[in-house]
């Protein structure tokens, strides 16, 4: 084989590698919480986990049931050491190493463990003691994996309150509690030091629920509404998430760690609640997690973060029948533990279509205005939505979220895809709107999105990417 032969086979199975590393989804996760007495077996957990495009699962302890279920399955798992166990953890290392080895090294690597969170919301815990301990726990559980040869493989971190943001608005002036910051820059200079990534909790439930507002809600369910612009960096943000975790980056950023990879530990919306507890319902909680997972599909990112999808895990699989509080505690479960069928329908499941239809409240504004401005086609004349030329990024994303989010087949425009090149925001979201206008019987009223879109009858195709079009 020829030097030049042997380049290009190899380049070509990177890339194929790469393709099918991005078509995996592995950015979606789910948290599986145990506090209940009603759970599926494990091994009915482990089949139903195959059957989605859910490639990663949380465990908040280190359940050796499901750890051993997961085996063999090319399933991320992360699992956590109790609060409990930190102090230990913290001034034995042979105790940490008896940790490792029972919880790490028995199953490794068939069931494929990445991560270790040593604790949960600890620093936000109150507890002086404790939180002293964090940092010194984690390195004894790292140093412990080092010494099996795992600690390039398996990472250790912790899971953070969003309360420890002293600042969150707008998302660019993002900062820490100082209060905690000795103890911060402890952690995250660990999290620098061996590549790994901080774990947040953002709700954007918990925002709306603290202004309940129409416009709250849409700009929280990833719904076209009119965005919340920073002024320091004239960004318009278009949903609380994007707003929550970039607000997280800019306070990572302030303190001097832009290397410190983000991931969401835990985010979600109930489907059921107390009569009080505004805004939880079956109809929003499909609209944020439909939406959501539309948005990480569509590869967009962040306004800070662009191009990328955080790692996102949902909360939650199941629901947890014994934890108290309000109703909604026990009503984010994705799937019914008794019967393994959905709570709603986001489009998780391999056999379904990549972005279902999440079902919107009363007061989602549809991408159709009585201000729309289209010109009509001639009669008989193929016809496309595309996006106008002055519309900004943010209009762009909130139009190509919405259109995934909505029935159609968004995979095209995927890594892999057809129409994935050019990867720009401003080809992509013209793919989705134009598809989901063909797919909406070509009603112009289709073709608005919020006054961002406009008929046209020039084919856009280009390529190997086609445009479906159609007659009016």
């Amino acid at each position: 084989m020829s030097a030049l032969h042997f380049t290009v086979t190899f380049l070509l199975l990177t890339l194929l590698l790469e393709v099918n590393k991005a078509k995996s989804q592995s950015f979606i996760g789910v948290n599986y919480g145990q506090v209940a007495d009603n759970l599926p077996s494990p091994a009915a957990t482990a089949k139903l986990l195959q059957s989605t495009s859910i490639q990663k699962v949380r465990l908040y302890g280190s359940d050796a049931a499901m750890i051993k279920a997961l085996a063999n399955t090319g399933i991320g798992i992360v699992i956590g050491t109790a609060n409990g166990d930190i102090p230990a953890l913290a001034s034995d290392s042979n105790f940490a190493k008896n940790w490792v080895d029972t919880n790490v090294v028995a199953y490794y690597p068939a069931s494929k463990i990445i991560l270790i969170n040593v604790g949960n919301e600890v620093i936000m815990s109150g507890d002086n003691n404790l939180i002293s301990q964090l940092l010194p726990a984690m390195q004894n559980v790292k140093n412990a994996l080092d010494a099996a040869s795992l600690g390039d493989k398996v990472k250790v971190s912790t899971v953070h309150s969003m309360t420890l943001l002293k600042q969150s608005e707008p998302p660019s002036s993002g900062s820490f509690d100082p209060a905690y910051g000795d103890m911060l820059k402890g952690v995250l200079a660990f999290n620098n030091a061996t590549g790994s990534p901080f774990a947040i909790n953002p709700y954007p439930f918990f925002a709306y629920r603290s202004d309940p507002r129409p416009e709250t809600l849409a700009f929280c369910l990833f719904q076209p509404n009119s965005g919340r612009l920073d002024g320091n960096t004239k960004i318009n943000y278009m949903n609380m998430f994007d707003a929550q975790v970039d607000a997280v980056r800019s306070a990572l950023d302030a303190m001097g760690f832009r290397n410190v990879e983000i991931v969401v530990a835990e985010t979600g919306w109930p489907y059921k609640g107390d009569s009080d507890e505004v805004g939880a319902s079956i109809e929003n909680a499909k609209a944020y997690n439909g939406n959501l997972i539309a948005h990480l599909r569509s590869m967009v990112g962040t306004p800070l973060m662009p191009g990328k999808s955080v790692d996102t895990y949902l909360f939650a699989l199941y629901d947890e029948n014994l934890k108290s509080g309000p109703t909604s505690e026990r009503s984010f479960g994705l799937y019914r533990s008794a019967d393994l069928t959905m709570t709603y329908d986001v489009g998780l499941s391999k056999s379904s279509s990549q972005a279902q239809t999440p079902a919107s409240p009363a007061t989602e504004k549809t991408p159709a205005t009585s201000s729309a401005v289209a010109p009509s086609p001639e009669p008989k004349k193929a016809s496309w939505c595309v996006p106008k030329k002055d519309v900004t990024d943010a209009e762009l994303q909130a139009s190509l979220d919405y259109a995934c989010a909505h029935g159609i087949d968004c995979s095209p425009i995927q890594p892999g895809g057809s129409c994935f090149e050019p990867n720009t925001l401003s080809a992509h979201a013209a793919y989705a709107m134009n598809l989901y206008y063909q797919s909406s019987s070509r009603d112009p009223s289709s073709c608005d999105f919020s006054q961002a879109a406009m008929l046209s009858s020039s084919n856009p195709s280009y390529n190997g990417c086609t445009f479906p079009g159609g007659s009016t």
